[in-house]
């Protein structure tokens, strides 16, 4: 496989992905090498039961900015390590970086701009009107998603896959929603350094880049490099 480029890495570019769509209909955006794992890996979860869907898997620099503008402004809401919910306007600007960075990436520093992330969900098991929150509590005993937390540790290796966030490591917190395809993404690991977000965040005119700037070595140790590794032989 190809390196990704610096763009590629920071999601300043898309030729590194293609369309795919899902049994169920669902179109996104992947390396080709993850999308055609994830289909295959959505026909063995129809065995078990599970409509297997991506609430989000390719994600440029520009749609990570959206997000991070729209929590930025209080459009989006900002939520605690326990996933309650902060009072936008009581936030300093520093504040607001910290509650942003609870549960979401710094733009240039995600791992959905390689085209090997899926977020999942069992379509199947959604009901009507329910408003979906990500958040952890949906995936274990009694929560919507319960079949589907249990089903994917025991599946998705075979396919390429395993959770980066599985558990707490002082970054990013548990997110069993979050697959990752390893023959891209370990590649792509090792080629995102501190350096390269330095330089696509002063590129950028996102908003509290400075505050995130000065922190940046402590994000790049935590949120990028403190993530589970998969056994060596997707490597």
């Amino acid at each position: 496989m190809m390196p990704l480029s610096a763009e590629e890495l920071t999601g300043r570019a898309h030729s590194h992905v293609r369309e795919f769509v899902t049994p169920g209909g669902k179109r996104f955006f992947a390396h080709p090498q993850a999308g055609s794992a994830f289909l295959s890996l959505c026909e063995e979860a129809s065995r078990a039961g599970i409509l297997l869907e991506p609430v989000a898997a390719f994600r440029d620099f520009a749609a990570q900015a959206r997000i991070w503008t729209d929590k930025w402004n209080g459009r989006r809401p900002l939520y605690d390590a326990d996933g309650g919910v902060r009072e936008h306007a009581a936030l300093s600007e520093a504040e607001r970086v910290d509650a942003i960075l609870e549960w979401s990436a710094l733009p240039g520093a995600s791992r959905h701009h390689w085209g090997s992330e899926f977020d999942v969900i069992d379509a199947a098991a959604l009901p009507e009107n329910y408003r979906l929150r990500l958040m952890p509590d949906e995936y274990t005993a009694g929560g919507v998603f319960q079949h589907l937390g249990e089903w994917l540790p025991q599946h998705i290796s075979s396919r390429g896959f395993f959770r980066p966030y599985d558990e707490e490591r002082g970054g990013l917190h548990p997110e069993p929603w979050h697959l990752s395809f390893a023959p891209v993404a370990v590649p792509a690991l090792a080629q995102l350094s501190e350096a390269l977000l330095a330089e696509t965040l002063a590129e950028s005119d996102l908003p509290g880049a400075a505050l995130a700037q000065a922190r940046l070595a402590d994000i790049y140790e935590r949120q990028v490099l403190r993530v589970a590794q998969p056994g060596s032989h997707f490597a």
